[in-house]
């Protein structure tokens, strides 16, 4: 929901899905990057995935709503061919469970999908239930290089004890995890930094990475960052002219943005954002950080991560 009497900023208009790849290459290419590496894409079971278009869809139905139209709506090999159009030579199969029982499964799909779809992270998840350390090292021995953590959605507390023994075995496996774990777009029981404060105060080494720079605990979030020099940030959707208008990164804190600039990663929740993907990478851009924060931000630093190529 958007605060009564608040602007609402125009979202940039989307070209042919060719100008855009040529104008998504221009900006790696002028920055002297082989590509992207982009740490926040969404693939899912198909009817999984079209039941989370469906309950975007419905938002924008009530007056003052947040209407959230989903830009890439096609079928999984169009997305990831216009993921490589783009020049994103690496990316991820960010999926979740909303409910005991489901993560196992999800896990079973995304060895599948990562073996025909090399340039995708092998991504896996979790849940707080019974088993969970079994699944999670199974997904580990099939090769999963990164986790993604769905606070909000799953409605679990982190620093739930029956997590502990997973997070345990990811930071000793050193395997990254992507976490929603910020209060927005709708806040949570759990969400906040608090419950993420409690998991890396028993596991520091944990690498987490904090979706959305935390919206909107941004600051917050930033602390916790430059407490623990495992946790990184990634900028899915933060600062686009859709976020600015109802939850804005606070201008004051660019130049923590900055200090941090060699554990900030690109991430941009496609193909589910209703603008256009070259527009996350033009807001970057806009900070006037500089090119070699860019290069960090949108290349280099999840290349180091999770080492490639």
């Amino acid at each position: 929901m958007i605060a009564e009497g608040k602007e609402r900023r125009v979202e940039p208009t989307r070209t042919t899905e060719a100008d855009e790849a040529a104008e998504v290459r221009r900006f790696w290419g002028g920055l002297g990057l082989p590509g992207l590496v982009d740490v926040h894409t969404h693939f899912m079971p198909e009817r999984v995935l079209h039941k989370v278009w469906s309950y975007f869809d419905a938002l924008g139905s009530l007056p003052g709503d947040l209407a959230w139209r989903i830009t890439y709506r096609a079928e999984e090999a169009e997305r990831t061919a216009l993921l490589r159009e783009f020049g994103v030579r690496a990316f991820t199969a960010m999926l979740y469970p909303h409910k005991p029982g489901m993560a196992r499964w999800l896990n079973g799909w995304a060895v599948d999908f990562a073996r025909r779809t090399p340039d995708c992270l092998h991504t896996a998840t979790l849940y707080p239930e019974p088993g969970v350390e079994g699944y999670v090292r199974a997904a580990v021995e099939a090769g999963a290089r990164v986790f993604k953590a769905h606070v909000q959605v799953g409605d679990y507390d982190p620093a739930d004890e029956l997590l502990d023994p997973a997070w345990g075995l990811l930071a000793e496996a050193g395997i990254p995890v992507v976490i929603h774990c910020g209060s927005g777009p709708m806040p949570g029981k759990h969400t906040g930094p608090e419950p993420v404060a409690r998991v890396l105060a028993r596991h520091p080494r944990l690498r987490l990475i904090v979706a959305h720079l935390g919206m909107p605990e941004y600051e917050e979030f930033l602390d916790l960052a430059e407490r623990h020099d495992e946790v990184r940030l990634d900028t899915t959707m933060v600062l686009t002219d859709f976020t600015e208008s109802f939850l804005p990164f606070p201008r004051r804190a660019l130049p923590r943005l900055d200090a941090l600039g060699d554990r900030i990663l690109l991430g941009t929740d496609f193909p589910n954002i209703p603008y256009p993907y070259l527009h996350q990478l033009q807001v970057l851009e806009r900070l006037d950080l500089g090119p070699a924060w860019l290069r960090a931000v949108c290349h280099h630093n999840a290349a180091r991560l999770f080492d490639l190529p």
